[in-house]
């Protein structure tokens, strides 16, 4: 609520920029020569003693004079400007200059903050000799409908000494250059658009004013703007097009020769003002004398204001219309050579300007304008002070000038007269700050259409005392001072955006600082924020002192070490000095609310408080903070009751309250799943200090309870907050350290209704279970408590009969199904349902005979209760078994009563299989355990004993809800959902498919399997086949990872999967009508052969409402298409196939164009598939494939029998999938046979190509396929063997020509194992005599082969 200096961006590089404008000349005159011969020739003992260091010397000399080069006020010998937007800055010394603009980063705290850093340095001096006298940055706004008021770009406007007025951007190109007077440029003013507040301040234009010694030179700001625009869009071409840059015309001015002043240092340019009729006949009148004639309306006149000497402050007027010329270059053109001057600079302003003529013009000098007089209409004569700066404020009504004796005076712009001057700030620097009143902030209420007040304060900078203060216009006082360097620098533009007009300014939000201190020493650049309200105040204020009263009482309480005596003493005399109600009682409100205070400390206050209120007269005092302090003060006396009754005394006990006997047998009912639950809970976890149970403090005891119509109310607040309080009040009888009834007449006292009463015992209780199961005695003390509560007025409601349900009762069966605390909830039902009993019991004593036994409807609500607490503990405590380390999953599932019955019919089964994942458990350990259940045959593992323990407990609660196909249907969707986040694990996927295949009955296996396809596994199926298509063989890792979203080992998997999933969903579909293929269906399981089964749950959680479970959407399943399914699953075999044994492929070009219309549709539809011959071509590709496929599978077994491992089953299917392929693709199956049989032999597997050889049907073709491999085992013996020997040479000699010939031209080189045992070739030779018939062309050369190898055997 005060004014304050905030930083809110930092100069960089500054000892950089430092450094380019003082560089040192070592270049020494003679004089210095002489001056340095002479101190060398005297003696001299400044640094005597130096011996003992002889390098400090030199290092404290240059640290010396490093410290002076900083501590030295160079900011001050240099030009400084700030753009209005503090997006750039310009410092300038002589001829060189150096602009920083800003950028963003990111501090050490992760704040993001403003830099200003060098983007451009260089010289800008053009003649020699100038120097440069005066730089203002003008941001122009952008013309873009999109535009929200960031500036476009910003122009740097300089003058030089020379006269020359040149503007340049951002990077330091030049735009424009004209000299406008011969003399220096002292000031460079810029006056930009502002929206008018109402309707009579009259619209200003923008404006460049240059002031010289003796002229004034003003440019329009629309012309300015339009001409910058076309300058720098005119460069950016040539520089685009590697052109010169053409020569600009020159610009429109008005040039006023200021007379009447011996000396002028700064102005201003207040603008266009119109006097009133007064003021036009009272200087019509001292003008013009008495016979003066006077015009029908007032002139429009332009009043400009001047500072320097003789006299001290002159005011200027200018009447618009009169015959001031427009003055230019080109207006003077048009008097003498209307034609050829306008010719030739339109020519060159376009682009066909000869270079001659722009070297003739360049050389020639500027032709200046001469000045029209302005005489000065009057002043502020002062001999002797001479002015040094002028400020013009915001609003154009007042303006601060400094003077040569270190005053600052404050002049009243319209009148012309002095009003205010301060004294003691020599060189001072000035600013202005306006500030808008926020809506809402007057004491009455006005119109939306009426307008904000503003307040204007003047910012003067000090540095010979090195302080900046803020003093309220035009009388106010100093509202604001701050203590800053001696060197710092006030930057106040006087301007915002030039190009904004009333039209482009609609929505716009202008963000510009007004003033703005650089304090070179650490570069911050800081902005002065000063509130509406300290416009308003004065020293006489009731108002402002009880700001100040307020913000000493926060100040106050801000301290932390303070005497809770002191602290009572201030408070109290603070808020008995405050006049205003409202700023009271934010003054109590900020007292109750302080953490450190003590509660008597606060008693006492608000009672001296109270007091005071009450001796005032009746209608004086504010009604509603008389009621704050009323009810402030019973909660303080509320609380202290309450904390002196938890202090334990050893007072004489209360008398035992009678206990229920019933509850000890309730509780040995549930004891061994309470026992469980707590060994499960006992786990150490992570607690904080600020969580640790302490005593309530007051203020937070205050902030939940409130007054309401005379009754006291807790007010509504998470569960957390709720829990404290009741900690506060009930946690000292529930933990025996307390007395019950003492505390319960006190409650009750307070105004406390027993609802809510009843809702703060409840939260404590559930919210805190650990600390309840921990006390034996706290099942007994809640009962008291229960009972105590019940007894109360207005708790049970007096008409109630037992007949129905009782809203108290109610109110608590609704907190226990709620809580996900299951053991506090489980003990407070039980607590509850005995009191409550007692309760309807002695009710029915009292209206029936003795000897009745009462049956209530809210007894059997007691009884469902309970018995759902019971099963949610149960479940609660299978819930709660740890997790293995380093498995995946969450924390631990919390589940209540509510969130089961929310959950719908399958909510248990679907936390059961959460659990079941987590824990790890495979399908054949769970399919066991179930087969187990009711057998005592527990495993031996520790962890796998509890769970089962667990588990089983949990079923025999539940045996509808996790029935084994039920708890197989959710364990195989668990897992799929789970590969969906992870692809990556394959294992989660195969698990899937092994639990669906579990499941026993066909429709929900059928279901299942079918939503799993749809919604899991279909769109990465047809991502993986368009890859394969795509590249045409087995995709790399790469592609896999960014078309199907998994690596290639993980592909793999999932195609197996795939297949996997499919045969399971074609087993139970209807598939009567086709061929059965072991692989690809099974026709005796058929969903038709069993009938749906019925979604059923236990009786007291029927009434369970939620989601859908996943069986029941199994169960609505659409019935398949059973040859579609097998489609695709072709399909699946084959992706599996080439991504197993990186085969080419390419599966979507084996099937024609209706089989590849039919892949990935909804698998219920009807499809045109494939029928009849298929084109030989086709079967070809097809069968050279499958052929591929054998190979690369015998392959693979030959390399897993050489490193002697075992091989799985799954690896032993493909010959028998691949001649199932065969049969559905219309491919011989006796060629894979054939070619199987050959590749096992060239592999060397001679059992295993026997055994299938039996199978083949055409014995003559493989005998001749096979002739020519004993062939080539031969030659590999005989001819390419490195052991040969004398003997196998004699044979060779031996051998018919024919079988020599025909030997040397086999190619051992294609057989993969071609040393074979003789005993193999031996026995296959003979295999091909018996298949060949005699008959045969080449049954002769068997024969021979015969008996060539049965010599070679033979031989020793």
């Amino acid at each position: 609520m005060s004014c304050c200096l905030l930083d809110f961006g930092r100069v960089q590089e500054l000892r950089q920029v430092r450094d380019f404008l003082f560089q040192k000349h070592n270049n020494a005159g003679p004089e210095e020569e002489k001056t340095r011969a002479e101190n060398e020739l005297t003696w001299d003992d400044s640094d005597w003693g130096s011996w003992e260091n002889p390098d400090g010397k030199e290092d404290g000399a240059q640290a010396e004079e490093e410290e002076q080069l900083q501590s030295a006020p160079w900011l001050q010998d240099c030009v400084m400007s700030l753009s209005p937007c503090s997006d750039l800055l310009v410092i300038a010394r002589d001829h060189k200059a150096t602009f920083l603009s800003a950028k963003w980063r990111t501090d050490e705290s992760g704040q993001e903050e403003m830099t200003l850093s060098v983007t451009w340095s260089g010289t800008l001096s053009a003649e020699e000799g100038e120097c440069i006298c005066s730089v203002i940055c003008i941001p122009l706004a952008s013309q873009k409908r999109s535009s929200t008021g960031r500036p476009d770009w910003t122009c740097v406007v300089v003058g030089f000494s020379s006269g020359y007025v040149r503007f340049y951007t951002e990077s330091g190109v030049l735009l424009l250059a004209q000299l406008l007077h011969e003399g220096p440029v002292l000031q460079l003013k810029c006056r930009t658009y502002e929206i008018p507040r109402h309707s009579g301040v009259t619209e200003q234009h923008e404006e460049l004013s240059i002031l010289y010694p003796a002229a004034l030179v003003t440019i329009d700001g629309f012309s300015l703007f339009q001409s910058l625009r076309a300058c720098r869009n005119q460069v950016a071409r040539a520089a685009a097009a590697g052109s010169d840059v053409i020569q600009p015309p020159p610009l429109a001015y008005k040039k006023w020769g200021l007379q009447d002043m011996d000396t002028i240092t700064d102005h201003s340019s207040i603008g266009i003002t119109t006097l009133s009729v007064f003021n036009q006949m009272k200087n019509a009148s001292m003008l013009g004398g008495f016979h003066a004639s006077v015009k029908g309306s007032p002139p429009a006149m332009s009043q400009y204001i001047t500072v320097g000497g003789g006299p001290y402050t002159g005011f200027y007027y200018a009447i618009e219309g009169s015959s001031q010329p427009l003055l230019s270059h080109v207006a003077l053109a048009v008097a003498s050579k209307l034609t050829s001057a306008l010719f030739s600079a339109a020519s060159g302003w376009l682009g066909w300007k000869s270079k001659n003529e722009e070297e003739s013009v360049q050389k020639q000098k500027p032709k200046v304008e001469p000045a029209t007089a302005l005489p000065v209409r009057f002043g502020l004569p002062d001999s002797r002070r001479h002015g040094e700066s002028i400020c013009l404020s915001p609003c154009n009504t007042m303006a601060g000038v400094t003077d040569d004796f270190g005053r600052v005076t404050l002049l009243d712009v319209a009148r012309g007269i002095a009003i205010r001057m301060w004294k003691g700030y020599r060189d001072a620097q000035l600013g202005w700050v306006q500030v808008s009143e926020a809506r809402g902030e007057r004491d009455l209420a006005t119109s939306p259409s009426m307008p904000r007040r503003h307040a204007q304060f003047l910012v003067i900078y000090a540095p010979r005392r090195g302080i900046l203060e803020v003093w309220g216009t035009q009388h106010g006082p100093r509202i604001g001072a701050f203590t800053v360097g001696k060197q710092c620098r006030l930057l106040y533009a006087g301007h915002r955006l030039m190009g904004v007009n009333s039209v482009t300014s609609q929505g716009w939000q202008i963000h510009t600082q007004q003033v703005c201190l650089f304090d070179p020493v650490n570069g911050a650049l800081r902005a002065v924020t000063i509130p509406f309200h300290l416009a308003l105040s004065d020293k006489k204020s009731e108002r402002a002192k009880d700001m100040h009263l307020l913000r000493r009482l926060t100040t106050l309480l801000r301290s932390r070490e303070v005497e809770p005596g002191l602290l009572e003493s201030e408070a109290q005399s603070v808020l008995l000095d405050i006049k205003h109600p409202a700023i009271k009682k934010q003054a109590l409100e900020s007292l109750l609310s302080n953490k450190n205070a003590p509660v008597f400390c606060l008693t006492n206050v608000t009672r001296a408080l109270l007091a005071s209120l009450k001796e005032q007269d009746a209608e004086a005092v504010d009604e509603s903070l008389l009621q704050f302090c009323s009810s402030q003060l019973k909660l303080l006396q509320l609380y202290t009751d309450v904390q002196l009754l938890h202090i334990p005394d050893t007072s004489p006990t209360e008398p035992e309250h009678p206990s229920f006997s019933a509850i000890e047998e309730d509780l040995a009912r549930v004891g061994p799943v309470l026992q469980r639950y707590t060994e499960m809970n006992s786990r150490p976890c992570v607690s904080f200090a600020q969580d640790s149970s302490g005593p309530l403090p007051v203020r937070t005891f205050l902030s939940q309870l409130e007054w309401v119509n005379g009754e006291l109310r807790v007010i509504k607040q998470p569960d957390t907050d709720w829990t404290q309080l009741g900690s506060f009040l009930f946690w000292g009888c529930l933990s025996g350290q307390s007395p019950l009834q003492r505390v319960c007449e006190t409650l009750q006292e307070s105004g406390i209704s027993p609802q809510q009463l009843l809702s703060l015992l409840l939260s404590v209780w559930l919210n805190k279970e650990k600390d309840v199961l921990k006390y034996p005695d706290a099942v007994s003390h809640l009962g008291t408590l229960l009972s105590t509560l019940s007894s109360m007025k207005g708790a049970v409601d007096e008409s109630w009969d037992g007949q129905c349900v009782s809203p108290w009762w109610q109110q608590v069966r609704t907190a226990c199904v709620q809580s996900e605390s299951s053991a506090a909830a489980l003990l407070a039902a039980l607590v509850a349902h005995r009191v409550a009993k007692n309760a309807i019991t002695r009710l029915g004593e009292s209206k029936f005979q003795e000897d009745w036994e009462c049956v209530s409807l809210e007894l059997e609500q007691w009884v469902v209760c309970i018995k759902q607490l019971e099963d949610v503990l149960a479940l609660q405590t299978l819930l709660c078994l740890p997790s293995p380390q380093g498995s995946t999953g969450g924390a631990v599932t919390r589940c209540s009563v509510k969130t089961l019955l929310e959950s719908g019919r399958g909510g248990v089964a679907d936390c059961v299989s959460k659990l079941i994942f987590r824990q790890g458990v495979s399908p054949d350990l769970l399919r066991d355990i179930l087969q187990r259940r009711g057998e005592n045959e527990p495993l031996q593992q520790g962890g796998e004993e509890k769970l089962e323990e667990l588990l089983e407990c949990v079923c025999q609660r539940f045996p509808n809800s996790l029935s084994p196909d039920v708890l197989f249907a959710h364990c195989s969707w668990e897992n799929v959902v789970q590969w969906n986040k992870d692809p990556e694990v394959g294992q989660y996927l195969e698990w899937s498919v092994e639990f669906l295949k579990m499941i026993s009955n066909p429709h929900i296996q059928f279901g299942v399997s079918a939503m799993m396809w749809q919604t899991f596994i279909v769109k990465r199926f047809s991502a993986t086949a368009f890859l394969m298509e795509k590249v045409g063989k087995a995709p790399k890792d790469r592609l896999c990872r960014r078309d199907v979203g998994m690596g290639d080992a993980a592909v793999r998997s999932f195609l197996g999967s795939s297949v996997q999933l499919l045969q399971a969903l074609m087993e139970v579909s209807s598939s009567s009508f086709l061929p059965s293929f072991p692989f690809f269906s099974r026709a005796d399981s058929a969903v038709e052969q069993v009938s749906a089964p019925d979604m059923c749950v236990e009786e007291v959680w029927g009434g369970a409402e939620g989601p859908v479970s996943i069986v029941e959407l199994a169960l609505d399943q659409r019935s398949v298409h059973y040859p579609l399914v097998q489609h695709h699953c072709v399909l699946a075999s084959l992706l599996q196939a080439a991504m197993t044994f990186s085969l080419r492929l390419k599966p979507l070009s084996l099937f024609d164009s209706k089989g590849k219309n039919a892949f990935f549709r909804d698998l219920s539809s009807i499809q045109l598939l494939p029928s009849g011959d298929m084109d030989h071509n086709l079967v070809a590709v097809r069968q050279e494939f499958l052929m591929n496929v054998l190979t690369g599978w015998v392959k693979v077994l030959a390399e897993s029998e050489e490193n002697s491992v075992k091989h799985s089953s799954t690896e032993d299917m493909w010959p028998s999938v691949c001649m199932e392929l065969s049969s559905i693709l219309q491919v011989n199956t006796d060629i894979l046979r054939r070619h199987l049989v050959c590749e096992l032999y060239n592999q060397g597997l001679d059992l295993r190509a026997e055994e299938v050889m039996m199978e083949v049907q055409d014995k003559d073709v493989l005998g001749s396929q096979l002739l020519v491999l004993t062939g080539q085992r031969l030659a590999f013996y005989l001819l390419h063997s490195q052991s040969q020997t004398k003997p196998n040479m004699e044979l060779l000699a031996r051998l018919p020509p024919t079988l020599c010939t025909w030997l040397k031209a086999m190619d051992p080189s294609e057989l993969r194992c071609p040393s074979v045992p003789l005993s193999q070739s031996s026995r296959l030779i003979n295999k091909v005599i018996e298949m060949l018939p005699e008959n045969h062309g080449q049954y002769s050369l068997a024969l021979h082969l015969l008996e060539a190898v049965d010599s070679l055997h033979e031989e020793p």
